[in-house]
């Protein structure tokens, strides 16, 4: 195929596995298997469970990406798979299968780090990003505000992060106090819709005039809403569950939307892009639009098949590597587990035993 190579991306870092294809930015085709079923008895996910899953689940997903973009696996020129951060077992998987096809077909791997795969989700629906904007990313293990230039070649820069509970963490951990199935985010942005966010009182963790303006905090927060939930349990009554979840979720997007508008204006950046699974929350969205229109801020926010975990993010900074020009991979190729997002590209190499 003449032009740049259709990517190949391989996402498996944690309970998603997921493919897709894309071409010069476009989308061409994408597939999820998710083993959220098998983990929700659980109430969260086991990593042996995933890793298995994803064996299973792989080729099939494979498959299917490439049916829906009318492509034959020979029509594939690179391949790019999550290599951190992640379950180490889930990641394993999915770059054992990118090894795989990327030998078979005789083409360039790309190693990439999965938040940087999340921010790239944004530029399938809306073209490139402006450089430089900024990039919220909240998901259920990672809340970040980030400085973002040219995705594929500049470093990126944290302005601030979590000290403790992502965002999606707060929520699944509340959902559960309040008896609410797994997962907790759209269970709790479900529940939030028949409820009063004015009806319980919760904090706004490091919002004061000394706090970190950046900087994120969750833990606190989830403990005053379980607070409240016990004091209601204690005296014998069952806490009005509609009320708890719109005042949780009213509480975390004030303070993501607080902080993630400030950034642009602090810094004179007049683009913001919301990523991540919470970006879904229909409470965030609507808060992050509400103030970036009083602010004069552009907001992105990809579409919600594009927010949590699939492949078409991966094959997307797969995309801007190979448009790049980056390297690709070493051929011992391996994962970082808890690899900070530092650049898109994340090539840790498997050590070698000394004998």
């Amino acid at each position: 195929m003449a032009g740049s190579p259709v990517v190949l991306g391989i996402e498996s870092s944690c309970d998603e596995t997921g493919a897709g294809l894309v071409r010069d930015g476009r989308l061409l085709g994408q597939a999820v298997a998710s083993s959220m079923d098998e983990h929700a008895r659980f109430g969260g996910v086991v990593p042996e469970i995933a890793a298995r899953a994803h064996v299973h689940a792989m080729a099939p997903v494979v498959r299917e990406a490439l049916d829906r973009a009318g492509l034959a696996l020979a029509d594939v020129g690179a391949v790019a798979v999550t290599t951190g951060p992640g379950l180490s077992g889930a990641l394993q998987v999915g770059v054992a299968a990118a090894k795989s096809y990327a030998f078979s077909l005789g083409v360039p791997l790309y190693g990439v780090h999965h938040l940087a795969g999340h921010v790239a989700a944004a530029t399938l629906d809306g073209g490139p990003l402006p450089d430089p904007c900024v990039v919220l990313i909240v998901s259920g293990g990672h809340t970040s505000l980030l400085l973002v230039r040219d995705l594929a070649r500049d470093p990126i820069v944290h302005l601030g992060d979590t000290l403790d509970d992502a965002a999606g963490e707060c929520f699944d951990k509340v959902a559960r106090i309040l008896r609410l199935p797994y997962p907790g985010g759209p269970a709790i942005d479900r529940a939030a819709r028949d409820g009063d966010p004015g009806a319980v009182r919760l904090p706004r963790p490091l919002t004061g005039p000394r706090d970190d303006p950046y900087a994120f905090s969750f833990s606190g927060l989830k403990t005053a809403a379980a607070r409240w939930v016990e004091g209601h349990r204690a005296a014998g009554t069952e806490p009005h569950v509609p009320d708890a979840a719109a005042a949780l979720q009213e509480a975390i997007a004030d303070v993501l939307t607080r902080k993630a508008v400030r950034a642009c204006t602090d810094h004179g950046i007049s683009t913001l892009v919301v990523v991540g699974g919470v970006a879904a929350n229909s409470r965030v969205r609507a808060l992050a639009e509400q103030r970036c229109a009083a602010t004069g801020v552009a907001l992105r926010v990809p579409p919600l098949r594009l927010c949590t975990d699939n492949g078409a993010m991966v094959a997307a900074i797969g995309d801007l590597l190979v448009r790049a020009g980056a390297a690709p991979a070493p051929a011992n190729l391996s994962i970082d587990p808890s690899a900070p997002l530092e650049y898109a590209a994340l090539t840790p190499e498997a050590r070698t035993s000394v004998a």
